[in-house]
């Protein structure tokens, strides 16, 4: 209630009592006695720290703040008023329900297909149907999960090895380059999709030693959380309906989401507008502070995009939105991502 209602008149005849009122002060006072909110909070943290960090040091250095104006101006050569989105759902995939929910609601006509992998024939046969759907559709999202158990080096490896397939590899190649498909890949999607190297080279190759990648949190466990994060480019088709520097509010929850890369390959993505969106603190700034920055990225880095922007991987569960999702979380959480992946194709 506003601190301007008249209690006496608001609950007559009613027997209340008031319980307490905001300040401005980051403290709770009781009964005059005043308790810093800093000093709650690490009382609570301490007694387990040693056994369950729940800070981890990252560098002091502040990342640059990224930002690419140019918009992503080609249109496919084909119009579809619904364009069809593939969604396959490998061993471990769990968020395949909730991405069709969200490109359904976007305009967007989806097709899951769970991979049956009890033989190897039914491997083969899972992935001749993928490469057949992927055939049919406009856009191949993959959702995020425990892929390989989320083991060290193991998420998202299961998905990669089907996608090398010379039959699904031709048919993510023929999408991308000879339909003007696009890509997505959130969580597990974007290790895969970065596993192949759909991100950042635009294709599938073998990836060197010095190749970016995505490894284990640095605070050594898996993450669940609200984060902030900032659209940095506007390269990307799928960020049609951003602004440059607007920031979201997006649940991560992954083990293994923290971006590494070299000097230069990062210098090379900043030059191109790949880096699309950065991990920022409270005040919007890209930051290596935990847990505003929640896996040690380098650069803050939360999604990077292929040359031309269309396959896009990202850590944050963007899908993850709706009237009473994060309803007490301050923050705008549409990124509009799916739409944007619907009006490319109109």
């Amino acid at each position: 209630l506003s601190s301007e209602e008249n209690l006496t008149e608001l609950f007559a005849g009613l027997e209340y009592q008031a319980m307490g009122n905001t300040q401005d002060e980051y403290a709770i006072t009781i009964n005059g006695e005043n308790l810093s909110l800093d000093d709650v909070f690490e009382a609570w943290d301490n007694p387990l720290e040693s056994v369950f960090p729940a800070h981890v040091t990252l560098s002091q250095e502040k990342p640059k703040i990224y930002n690419y104006k140019n918009r992503y101006s080609h249109s496919p050569a084909i119009s579809v008023s619904a364009p069809r989105v593939f969604i396959p759902a490998f061993p471990g995939t769990n968020c395949e329900y909730d991405a069709a929910y969200a490109f359904e609601k976007a305009g967007a006509v989806t097709d899951i297909l769970v991979m049956r992998n009890l033989t190897a024939q039914e491997i083969k046969e899972s992935i001749s149907e993928m490469a057949e759907r992927i055939g049919k559709s406009q856009i191949l999202m993959i959702p995020g999960g425990y892929s390989g158990g989320d083991e060290l080096f193991g998420s998202g490896k299961f998905i990669e090895a089907a996608f090398r397939n010379p039959e699904m590899k031709d048919a993510i190649m023929e999408l991308l380059n000879q339909r003007d498909g696009l890509i997505l890949g959130i969580s597990n999607g974007f290790q895969a999709l970065i596993g192949l190297g759909l991100v950042p080279y635009g294709e599938i190759r073998d990836i060197k030693s010095d190749s970016p990648t995505l490894t284990s949190n640095t605070i050594g466990r898996h993450m669940s959380r609200m984060v902030q994060t900032r659209i940095s480019s506007l390269l990307s088709p799928w960020l049609a309906f951003s602004e440059l520097g607007a920031i979201h509010t997006i649940p991560i929850s992954h083990g293994q989401g923290r971006f590494i890369a070299e000097p230069e390959m990062l210098k090379e993505l900043a030059a191109k507008g790949q880096i699309a969106t950065q991990y920022v603190d409270l005040e919007g700034n890209p930051t290596n502070v935990f847990p505003y920055n929640p896996n040690g990225s380098v650069a803050a880095i939360e999604g990077i995009t292929s040359p031309d922007g269309r396959v896009f991987g990202k850590m944050g569960h963007s899908q993850r939105i709706g009237a009473q999702v994060g309803a007490n979380v301050p923050g705008e959480k549409d990124q509009m991502i799916f739409e944007s992946g619907v009006r490319y194709f109109k």
